[in-house]
């Protein structure tokens, strides 16, 4: 039988042996929750993921969306998947009791979508982007809006997306052409007409449910502080309650490499028949309100490459473990049976660093959870400030280094099945294709590497990069005074390198505020973030070795044992094989290496 998608030890330990969760039942929002009631939730998840979603995972990326008949066709599974996610309460997972929602906490939320994310993540998403627009009618929305809006999208009964890309603007939201207009006194107050055309809408056409909402932006004055944000729904209620459509019509389908079992669409607002918009919030705060739903989707990306590159090692894993070909160098009976690939060294290297990449990934996906739930629900100010200035910096790197790390991960489990993991009937070779897309989507990883240099870690003077600094320095002094040698060897690598980012950081920080070209203090942004991301995964096994080497004198199983002492090898692996790239990436960026940078376009 083949190993489940994600190890479902792994994320027990690092919930409640690394990060407590358990105690968020302290807090009056969770009071009602227990390690029971968690751990039925994600048990459920898994329930979800293998029996709903994963068998249909080949049959949506071969048979893709297709239009007929002027109507989006996606297979009938893809629509009983996320019914299935819906129904058991994944889409209002957070949200309060009244709302019809279960108040998890989000950490324990985040574990449980790991599953689905991983089994199927093209159905997956269509779920997660209808509870990235009910989170924002929560948080922006009308009353009216509220009452019309949230109980559909929560109970899965009308679907979203956000709109936000077109075809010349991309990631520079400040070119958006998209037009609201009032729309007069035939319609509602704050009703405007839309008139424009969006491109790669994930989830924006499909006949899964009653209805799409769409989170639309549409631009007023020039520049990003003109955008407001519209909802605009597939159909609207005229004043004698009929329901007519309301001017969106799909202008085509995009066929991408991967992720094929979600539609990705062109969308053409007010086109042929008026399309009526309403303004959420105030005018003009489009964009602030926007980020609210972006940063959750940056992070869900990120979840989204932690999943899949889990599953793809999942299977790595267990091909290495029943595989049997070659025999060990020295061998020389050929009569001697084939032994299992995992024998061999240089496939224990790739399965090595395939558990440093996505046991790390993980790790940075549920902190940033876990402090989203901190920030939700403290009564401390201090408490409240820090997680969200934490936030801000983590969340570019957990959008970003997941699905990076978790390409070249992917890879590695690809190497490792050899043939077999280049072809169609393996599901690798999908993982690979899946994924590829995450370093591209809501906002290129180049853009994070400008968000993170060019403005988290300099925001609020800098509270955020110096309270990540602080917790990172507490555990490596940890580990540094601890009494097994090697795990105060570890620590004081890691304080090494926290102390080389945050000289290289300073350094950076001040030869941009010296004047100049903004430009070239930027162009190395991308290095910077590799260089952030894997000093941080770098704290993150740290402190998965100091619960480990605590753990281990108590446990009394070989199974509890093997797996602490896995965790302790992986930390050591990371330590001594990937942390020390960081040397060369900040020796490039202190002397400003500017060869990219003053490569001429004629010299190509």
């Amino acid at each position: 039988m083949p190993l489940p998608l994600i190890n479902p030890r792994d994320l027990e330990f690092q919930l409640y042996e690394v990060l407590g969760a358990e105690s968020l039942t302290a807090r009056a929002r969770y009071v009602d929750h227990s390690r029971e009631t968690f751990d039925a939730v994600i048990a459920t998840a898994r329930q979800i993921a293998e029996t709903h979603l994963l068998p249909h995972r080949h049959e949506s990326d071969a048979h893709e969306p297709f239009v007929q008949d002027g109507r989006v066709v996606t297979p009938e599974a893809v629509g009983l998947g996320v019914r299935a996610m819906a129904d058991a309460g994944f889409i209002a997972a957070t949200h309060d009791y009244d709302v019809g929602g279960m108040q998890l906490p989000h950490v324990i939320a985040t574990a449980a979508l790991l599953w689905c994310d991983a089994a199927n993540i093209a159905t997956s998403s269509y779920a997660m982007l209808a509870a990235g627009v009910a989170n924002l009618v929560a948080s922006f929305g009308s009353p009216a809006q509220r009452a019309m809006y949230l109980e559909p999208l929560l109970t899965g009964r009308f679907l979203g997306t956000m709109a936000l890309t077109e075809a010349d603007a991309g990631s520079s939201l400040a070119d958006l052409r998209t037009a609201a207009t009032p729309a007069g006194d035939t319609f509602p107050p704050g009703s405007f007409r839309i008139t424009g055309t969006k491109m790669w809408i994930s989830g924006g056409e499909h006949e899964m449910s009653d209805n799409i909402v769409l989170a639309r932006l549409a631009d007023a004055p020039p520049g990003v502080r003109g955008i407001s944000l519209m909802l605009v729904p597939r159909y609207r209620q005229n004043a004698d309650g009929t329901t007519v459509r309301n001017g969106v019509q799909l202008g085509g389908l995009i066929h991408k490499m991967g992720w094929r079992g979600t539609t990705s669409t062109i969308l053409n607002f007010g086109e042929a028949e008026p399309c009526i918009g309403q303004l959420v919030g105030e005018p003009h705060r489009g964009l602030t309100y926007m980020f609210q739903m972006m940063n959750e989707a940056r992070i869900g990306v990120g979840r989204a490459g932690t999943a899949m590159a889990y599953a793809a090692y999942r299977h790595a894993l267990d091909y290495a473990r029943t595989r049997r070909q070659g025999r060990l160098p020295g061998e020389k009976d050929p009569l001697r049976p084939p032994v299992a690939i995992i024998e061999h060294p240089d496939v224990r290297r790739m399965l090595l660093a395939q558990k440093a990449m996505v046991e790390g990934a993980l790790a940075l996906i549920l902190e940033c959870a876990h402090l989203v739930d901190i920030e939700t629900t403290t009564s401390s100010d201090a408490e409240r400030d820090e997680a969200s200035a934490l936030l801000e910096v983590l969340t570019p790197i957990a959008k970003a280094w997941p699905g990076e790390a978790g390409q070249e991960s992917i890879s590695l489990a690809m190497q490792t099945l050899g043939g077999y993991g280049f072809a169609r009937e393996y599901p690798i070779e999908q993982f690979y294709r899946d994924n590829r897309l995450n370093p591209i989507h809501e906002g290129t990883n180049g853009v994070q590497a400008l968000d993170l240099l060019g403005r988290k870690v300099r925001q609020d003077g800098g509270a955020g990069f110096r309270a990540l600094l602080t917790r990172m320095h507490v555990t490596a002094n940890l580990a540094s005074a601890h009494e097994q040698p090697a795990l105060a060897a570890l620590g004081r690598q890691s304080r090494d390198a926290n102390t080389r980012l945050e000289r290289v950081t300073a350094a950076l920080l001040a030869s941009s505020s010296e004047g100049g070209e903004p430009a070239r203090a930027l162009a190395n942004a991308s290095a910077y973030l590799d260089l952030v991301s894997r000093t941080v995964v770098a704290w993150l096994w740290l402190r998965q070795a100091v619960v480990a080497s605590r753990a281990l004198g108590h446990a009394v199983t070989d199974d509890e044992r093997a797996f602490y002492q896995g965790k302790l090898q992986t930390a050591t692996y990371w330590f001594r094989w990937e942390l020390p790239r960081t040397v060369q990436l900040a020796e490039l960026l202190e002397r400003a290496d500017a060869t990219p940078f003053e490569m001429q376009d004629a010299w190509f």
